[in-house]
């Protein structure tokens, strides 16, 4: 097994490092040399013996039962996300061969809905690759173009950085679910440049990246400082698209009748409506910037 990879024993490492000894009533007494528990502490609390959960750990075992993984996540003090992560780890999977990268498509009917939606609008695929957008979107963040990537712009990009009140709390919320996204396949060619080139270029990611938190991508309201209109608060809502492979339409809209509401219809009134469903996939290249006589009426 020397060399292989080991994703169930390198999941349950991390998040064995990451649960304190007072969190789970252990009393502590005297200097630890480790990080969060020990392992025959996890084996305990698990109710298996210590060797069998370093066999776990070290890949020496790899198919253990479902009550077995159960009681590894309540020890762990696992939530459902994360739960149902390590079942999937956990699940007895053939070994495959590894993948040429396979290209993405966005089904004709959602590019035609994002180049029609009156807001910004776009779709994100399984490694968060931006696949689809409508101009709005673009003029909300000129990164947010065909052929980006949200995680690669989120970590590496100062000016997508700026957007966000607290990046790093939006960083750490996007490694979560983009490791939840992905799930046990990671055998895929795409998803071992991503981490690869993140890992050696942020030392932010590197670290989130192994802590091995999971968390389901969802809806929830964020905070954008635009460089034009100033401060908003939108709502974004994500949508899995049927018969794709783990493709998403993140939509952004404000509540009625706020301040972030007439921002945005002001940001809106200085896009140019696309002509089409063909726009969604290539204006987003070109024409990011406002024009320069509507700077004014955006400005708070």
């Amino acid at each position: 097994m020397t060399g292989e990879p080991n994703p169930l024993g390198d999941y349950v490492r991390a998040r064995r490092e990451l649960v304190t000894p007072e969190q789970v009533g252990i009393p502590v007494s005297g200097a630890r040399r480790v990080p969060g528990l020990r392992r025959e502490e996890v084996a305990m609390l698990a109710g298996i013996s210590a060797d069998y959960y370093l066999r776990l750990e070290q890949g020496r075992d790899r198919n253990p039962s479902v009550q077995v993984l159960e009681s590894l996540a309540r020890a762990l003090q696992l939530d459902d996300d994360a739960t149902a992560y390590l079942l999937r780890l956990g699940a007895d999977r053939p070994q495959r061969r590894r993948r040429r990268a396979r290209k993405e498509t966005v089904p004709p009917g959602i590019v035609k809905l994002v180049a029609t939606l009156p807001l910004p609008a776009l779709v994100e695929g399984r490694y968060f690759d931006v696949l689809a957008v409508n101009a709005l979107a673009t003029a909300l963040s000129p990164r947010f173009a065909v052929g980006a990537n949200r995680l690669r712009d989120l970590f590496l990009d100062p000016a997508e950085q700026a957007l966000y009140q607290d990046w790093e709390k939006a960083g750490a919320g996007m490694v979560a679910g983009f490791r939840e996204s992905v799930g046990t396949d990671t055998d895929d060619p795409r998803f071992i440049e991503l981490v690869g080139e993140l890992s050696l270029a942020s030392p932010r990611f590197s670290r989130l990246w192994a802590r091995h938190d999971v968390e389901a991508c969802e809806g929830a309201p964020k905070h954008i400082d635009h460089p034009q209109v100033g401060r908003l608060r939108l709502n974004r809502e994500r949508l899995g698209i049927d018969g794709t492979a783990g493709q998403t339409l993140v939509v952004y809209h404000p509540d009625p009748g706020t301040d972030s509401a007439d921002k945005l219809a002001l940001l809106a009134s200085a896009v140019q409506t696309p002509a089409g469903p063909q726009a969604t996939t290539e204006q987003a290249r070109a024409d990011t910037d406002l024009p320069d006589a509507v700077h004014g009426r955006l400005r708070p």
